[in-house]
């Protein structure tokens, strides 16, 4: 099946931001939010991070608050986005040519649209896509349940079996999966141990991810 749209999720797919997020949540963020338990980072990686809190708070005994933890996860969030993460490679090759196709594109991330905007600038992508959406702005819960994806999908007059969705962490690519998409899961090195069993295709290169998009959409 050939797809008529490509979703980027942005964390770990656009930008090297997983590298990052990753070692801060396991050496800084989760030890002061719940310094008596070692959770595992994998368990929140690809969540939108109000929900991280609520599911914190859920399953373990957290030691600050709603708004302290916010404003941590901020803080981190903008001095990333505008000091530490560097474009992926073969990106703003990759969207050209889909552009070129007439294969629609989206950004379709857990991020706030703050976030997604500070990247889109920073790396000249504000013109690359049709669409930018935020967990933010939909009336559902977030990765790894599908509704990001089908509301996306709605957005391009789409169905989700038309679409592909590039995805890198666990719970982007259930909700990919659960939602009906073409997935293809970037398997990078801030990952370990993700099980990509159910995702249409696996890659491990800017190389392998052109391949991998453009043999699954309409030309």
């Amino acid at each position: 099946m050939t797809a008529s749209a490509v979703l980027f999720d942005m964390d770990g797919v656009l930008v090297d931001s997983e590298d990052y997020w990753v070692e801060l949540e396991r050496e800084r963020l989760l030890p002061e939010v719940v310094p008596d338990a070692n959770v595992d980072v994998r368990e929140i990686t690809g969540m939108n991070y109000r929900e991280i809190y609520d599911y914190l708070e859920a399953n373990y005994d957290v030691a600050v608050s709603r708004e302290g933890f916010l404003r941590r996860f901020e803080a981190t969030a903008q001095e990333l986005y505008h000091e530490r993460v560097s474009l992926l490679e073969g990106i703003h090759d990759l969207l050209a040519e889909l552009e070129e196709e007439n294969v629609a594109r989206a950004v379709v991330s857990s991020s706030p649209h703050d976030w997604i905007d500070i990247v889109l600038e920073r790396f000249d992508l504000e013109n690359s896509f049709d669409r930018v959406i935020s967990a933010e702005e939909i009336n559902g819960p977030g990765k790894p349940e599908p509704d990001i994806f089908e509301y996306a999908a709605v957005q391009l007059d789409l169905a989700p079996g038309d679409c592909v969705v590039v995805e890198d962490s666990a719970h982007g690519i259930e909700a990919a999966i659960r939602a009906g998409t073409t997935c293809v899961a970037y398997d990078i090195d801030a990952h370990d141990g993700i099980d990509y069993s159910g995702a249409d295709a696996v890659v491990t290169t800017p190389a392998g991810l052109r391949e991998a998009v453009l043999e699954r959409v309409e030309k």
